[in-house]
């Protein structure tokens, strides 16, 4: 019995094929997928390590071998062509991508796909310094232990009492406001922290106010970043609040009426000796009972309590010394609580009255009305610790000398020996 003749017919092709072009040859695989069909893969050696490039058919893989082919030779010719100073170059080349183990072709394919999407060498070193600093480790740290952190840090480095309270309460708002870690915290965030925050009788913050906290929370988040909490600092481009020069608030001989009336036993010297002496909160502060004889009408402002650490005396008004009569038996220092309760005391005070609390405006209003009292630049710098060129710039013709009269004639309405409950603008 004859068998039959096999089906199977003679290949007429040999696998693989090759595409030669000069010395370069590029062979050209067939292998059956596991659905029955034929793909075509094209051997590359133009990378460091040998490659498979698929193609679906014979005729795609056959352009891609002969493209290749071409790229290959023309590699060698050039390679074979290279002057001196092209070998140097090249050795040159090697040479510094060696301690990074990357190969030169790696470097030069990785450095083309990236000017294709940044559009210059420039943009692209620019663009991989900023994935370096957004992609750099951090250490997460809450807002309140990183002001509790720099507190600490200011507080042994000798910083003054004085600009630690500040310090304190300012970044206090903060942390209350930003419950979460420092390096999370965005630009448009702190914006509208800042425009938002309002004193405690409604009134929006002044536009120094609104610079002071701005400064405060820069200060916080360039320490954050020294010491790895934060990438970078928000504060860099929030907005900034002009404040013109002589521009200052000062309250009317009504609002410090007002204001008197509605200060407690314990403030309201305070409020007295700033706005009808001039001296600075924190010179408040630090000022002693004795240091203020209303027996001889005056003030000594000592070195150790002034801003400038120069020493002055500063003159007691009529009005001052009926503020101040029942509080003659009194010793040690003027306000006995904290700089935070000096700053809730403020705040307090101008809720109660129903007026906005303007920042350093009891000693804007002093100099003020004063200046428009005396006429002489030069005595109100002498009793305010400033120069005359300073008054002059920034008080001179705010007030009339009619307002200065009644700026000075408020005066408790109750004998002064009944504690002041109450106030009159004659």
């Amino acid at each position: 019995m004859k068998s039959n003749p096999s089906r199977n017919t003679k290949q007429d092709e040999t696998w693989p094929k090759k595409v030669t072009i000069g010395r370069v040859t590029v062979k050209i695989y067939r292998r059956k997928t596991p659905l029955g069909n034929f793909a075509f893969m094209v051997a590359n050696y133009s990378g460091e390590k040998r490659r498979f490039d698929s193609h679906a058919t014979e005729a795609d893989a056959l352009e891609a071998a002969g493209k290749l082919a071409r790229q290959l030779s023309q590699r060698d010719t050039i390679g074979a062509s290279m002057t001196r100073e092209q070998s140097i170059e090249y050795a040159s080349a090697i040479q510094t991508l060696q301690p990074l183990g990357i190969t030169l072709t790696s470097a030069v394919s990785t450095i083309v796909e990236v000017v294709k999407l940044v559009g210059d060498l420039s943009g692209a070193i620019a663009a991989a310094r900023f994935y370096k600093e957004r992609n750099k480790t951090i250490t997460a740290k809450r807002v309140a232990d990183v002001v509790a952190e720099l507190l600490k840090v200011k507080e042994s480095r000798g910083a003054s009492a004085r600009y630690l309270t500040d310090l304190r309460f300012r970044l206090e708002k903060f942390s209350e406001a930003f419950q979460c870690n420092i390096g999370n915290i965005e630009t448009k965030s702190v914006q509208a922290w800042l425009d938002g925050m309002k004193r405690l009788n409604g009134a929006k913050l002044s536009s120094q106010s609104y610079n002071n906290n701005k400064r405060v929370a820069y200060l916080l988040f360039e320490f954050a970043i020294a010491r790895g909490y934060a990438i970078d600092n928000p504060v860099k481009t929030v907005e900034s609040v002009k404040i013109r020069n002589g521009s200052v608030e000062i309250y009317t001989p009504a609002e410090i009426a007002k204001l008197l009336a509605k200060a407690d036993s314990d403030f309201l010297p305070c409020i007295a000796i700033g706005a009808f002496a001039g001296l600075r909160s924190a010179e408040i502060e630090r000022l002693k009972w004795q240091d203020i004889d209303l027996t001889s009408r005056h003030i000594i402002v000592g070195a150790d309590v002034a801003k400038t650490a120069s020493r002055r005396v500063v003159p007691i008004a009529d009005n001052l010394a009926a503020w101040l009569a029942s509080y003659s038996e009194r010793k040690g220092k003027v306000w006995s609580g904290s700089s935070i309760g000096f700053y809730k005391a403020q705040e307090a005070t101008a809720k109660a009255a129903g007026v906005d609390w303007k920042q350093n405006a009891l000693r804007h209003g002093f100099a003020s009305y004063r200046l428009a009292q005396t006429q002489s630049a030069a005595q109100v710098a002498l009793e305010c610790g400033n120069s005359p060129k300073i008054i002059f710039a920034h008080y001179r013709e705010l007030v009339k000398p009619a307002d200065a009269l009644k700026w000075f004639a408020v005066v408790p309405d109750m004998p002064a020996n009944v504690l002041p409950i109450a106030a009159t603008a004659n």
